[in-house]
């Protein structure tokens, strides 16, 4: 019996060490993300010098950093012919994609079992391109570090930010 057992353990063990070392981590950084909109942070952040946080406005309000509505693009680029753009009235559960609004594809996931929330971050003083790198020298944005807890330990142990466990994790 146990030599039909422990080839069967060893067998076992093997396999699932070789599903989990070949799996897919959705939560790794891409970088084949291709946007809807050739978009450059090279031309917006580094050569016109814009801040990250004028487009990205929520990051230092809310949970999210957000990505920005089409009016900000026509705020300076104007809308052609009429100079403007008209507001987007809709009931506050219509869910739809609004009319000429472009759905920006992501670059940085994280795992369901964590909970980052920008706002803090952008209190302490974190640079975004501690994070995301130099991305105001990126045309398009690619990941340059792989944002995973050891990241995150180093960075707040350096800091002496909280190591508390349910600061991050729910």
């Amino acid at each position: 019996m146990n030599r039909t057992l422990l080839p069967l353990a060893a067998l076992l063990l093997l396999s699932g060490v070789s599903v989990i070392a070949v799996s897919q981590r959705p939560w790794l950084p891409r970088s084949d993300v291709v946007q809807p909109v050739p978009f450059s942070h090279r031309v917006h952040a580094g050569i016109n010098k814009i801040p990250c946080e004028y487009c990205h406005e929520y990051a230092r309000r809310s949970d999210n950093a957000g990505v920005p509505p089409i009016a900000r693009c026509v705020g300076c680029h104007g809308s052609g012919t009429t100079g403007g753009i008209e507001p987007v009235t809709r009931a506050w559960n219509d869910h739809r994609q609004p009319p000429f609004e472009i759905r920006w594809n992501r670059v940085y996931t994280l795992p369901d079992f964590v909970r980052f929330t920008h706002r803090p971050h952008i209190h302490a003083g974190v640079a975004c391109q501690h994070c995301h790198g130099p991305v105001e020298t990126m045309d398009r944005v690619v990941p340059v570090v792989e944002i995973n807890m050891g990241f995150c330990v180093e960075c707040h142990t350096q800091r002496q930010a909280t190591l508390d466990c349910v600061a991050c994790h729910h």
